[in-house]
């Protein structure tokens, strides 16, 4: 099929660099770059996260930020006292 495509900036570019990258022609760019965002991929296998039992938290996690404010106040005391 024939047709007229207007490319933003920011997308020519990607094309033109997966043009030089590739050695492919605009065409080929074009076709490989919609296949690639949006045709399905059947050659990449899909990857599951297997969730895992962790325990009890050993920290109390709502006082969580409370926490990293205070070990990131403790660090810049940390380094003022050495001049940093």
């Amino acid at each position: 099929m024939r047709t007229t495509v207007t490319l933003d900036p920011d997308t020519r570019l990607l094309v033109e660099r997966l043009m030089r990258e590739r050695e492919l022609s605009f065409k080929e760019a074009i076709n490989e770059a919609i296949r690639a965002g949006v045709g399905e991929r059947p050659d990449v296998p899909r990857s599951y996260t297997t969730p895992r039992e962790l325990g009890a938290a050993s920290v109390d996690l709502t006082r969580a930020l409370a926490i990293a404010a205070q070990l990131d106040d403790e660090a810049i005391t940390r380094e003022l006292a050495e001049g940093r």
